[in-house]
């Protein structure tokens, strides 16, 4: 009994130490990059500038088609904003665990999922991306700053808008240039 126990422990260690985990709050983004619905690559990396929220999902996952409005919700908030310097906006970047295209595409159209970057191997379970995130389960989420380091893992949608927020610009600063035409103005008078 002994030595199961031991075979077993060592089997499950091995297995979970081949296997990579999810980043560290605090460290670069590993690097993804898959084919889009149109066949073209698209890299994380190239959305650097952009705060984004990596999302793995799948067509045929209910909790994830269930977050689907709340995430579409939350990417359309912060379109067309301004943001403080070095950053550039806000952006989602969805790895499908699909291995239907056909399922993921009209799934894609049907959630009404408007950004961009939807990326898949479609190897389902055994996606490349989900392997090299440490993904057991879907929906996860993980939020990337505008300089590709990770800020918060499966936060919550009010978490990811605060975090987001404080990238907004205020465009409250008053600039040197109009207080002193205002003195100015006020002296000939």
């Amino acid at each position: 009994m002994n030595k199961f126990l031991l075979t077993t422990a060592f089997f499950f260690t091995a297995f979970f130490a081949v296997h990579a985990q999810m980043p560290a709050i605090g460290t670069k983004a590993t690097e993804l990059n898959y084919k889009d619905p149109s066949g073209k690559e698209i890299a994380l990396s190239s959305l650097k500038g952009n705060m984004v929220l990596l999302d793995f999902w799948a067509s045929w996952c209910g909790p994830c088609r269930r977050n689907n409005p709340a995430l579409v919700a939350l990417y359309s908030k912060f379109q067309n904003k301004k943001w403080v310097k070095g950053v550039k906006g806000f952006t989602v970047y969805s790895l499908s665990l699909d291995q239907n295209a056909e399922n993921w595409k009209a799934a894609i159209q049907q959630d009404g999922l408007v950004w961009p970057y939807h990326v898949s191997d479609l190897k389902g379970w055994n996606a490349e991306g989900a392997a090299k995130y440490g993904i057991r389960s879907i929906p996860q989420t993980v939020l990337i700053d505008e300089t590709g380091y990770v800020i918060a893992i499966n936060p919550s949608h009010n978490l990811v808008d605060q975090l987001v927020s404080k990238k907004l610009s205020s465009g409250t600063t008053p600039s040197k240039t109009k207080s002193k035409t205002k003195s100015s103005k006020s002296i000939k008078k």
